[in-house]
Formats: C-alpha cells, sequence, structure tokens
C-alpha cells in the first residue's frame, strides 16, 4: 500500500484502539483525516479505556465537510460524512468496516478498506508478525468479524486458524 492521504471511519478507529494499533496509520499513511461526525462518534463514551487515546491522536486529524451530505439518510452519519469528505478533498482510501456503508462506498468508486485489510498490509510490511494475536483481540473485546473469514485470511498469510 502507497503512503497517502486516507479518511477513516469510527468502526476502523475503534478496532485498532481495542488492538492499541492506532500508530498503524501513522506508519501505512502520510495524512489521516476524519469528518467531525466521525470525531463525535469516536468522543462519546469518555469512560472507554481507549477514550484518551484515540483523542491524543485524531484532535488534529478533524475536518468539517462543505459538500451537502446526500448520503445521510441511507447509512450512519458518521459513515456518510466519512464517504462525502472523501470525495470532496479527494482522498485516496477509505477505511471503513461497515458491510452496508462500504457498499455504498465502492458504487461509487471510494478505495475502501478494512481493519482486516490494514492489519495485513502491516503484516506484509513488517509492521507486525502475526495477525492471529490480533484477530483474537478483536472477537474479545465485541468487535463483530466472521470467524471464517478470519480463518480464511489466516490460512493465506500462512498462519494457523483459530
Amino acid at each position: 500500500m502507497k503512503r497517502e492521504l486516507v479518511i477513516a471511519d469510527s468502526g476502523v478507529i475503534f478496532s485498532l484502539a481495542v488492538l492499541e494499533k492506532l500508530d498503524l496509520l501513522n506508519e501505512l499513511f502520510d495524512s489521516i483525516k476524519i469528518p467531525l461526525a466521525v470525531w463525535n462518534e469516536i468522543t462519546l463514551d469518555e469512560n472507554a479505556f481507549y477514550y484518551n487515546e484515540i483523542v491524543s491522536f485524531f484532535s488534529t486529524k478533524k475536518q468539517a465537510i462543505t459538500w451537502s451530505n446526500e448520503l445521510e439518510f441511507i447509512i450512519d452519519y458518521g459513515e456518510s460524512e466519512a464517504i462525502t469528505l472523501y470525495k470532496e478533498i479527494q482522498a485516496d482510501f477509505l477505511l471503513i468496516d461497515d458491510r452496508k456503508a462500504r457498499a455504498i462506498a465502492e458504487s461509487l468508486n471510494v478505495n475502501c478498506i478494512g481493519t482486516l485489510g490494514l492489519l495485513i498490509s502491516a503484516k506484509q510490511k513488517r509492521l507486525i508478525y502475526e495477525l492471529k494475536p490480533y484477530f483474537v483481540k478483536l472477537l474479545q473485546n465485541q468487535r463483530h468479524y466472521s470467524l471464517n473469514l478470519l480463518n480464511e485470511l489466516l490460512i493465506e498469510n500462512n498462519e494457523e486458524i483459530m
């Protein structure tokens, strides 16, 4: 993955925060932006154990959209603003996990990467050495991924399945 501009949605942010791997974003991309709706989502729960890390990491990465958000009636507000910001500033990638929102984004020619794709890229660049411990931690922290998909990815990356 080339180092470029990425827009992040809250699902990927929460997953990386649970893994204590927000730093991967700086390792993989030159610039990270989030729309204000995503900022509001990720800073909502001040009691979350990862709250301070998220606030510290993203406080200077917020950007308001100026275009009309025409997607807000069909998908979550944060996801709709993330797609709008991607288009508005001509980003290179959108980090998004939600299946419906990702399908809509891809139908609009948005280059999407999810948490799992980001972890695989990090392994390929030797920023992490194994996927399995991260997959296990995602499941233990109620991040919802298909066990079948996780095992397929482990097999493809020459790791032992769960």
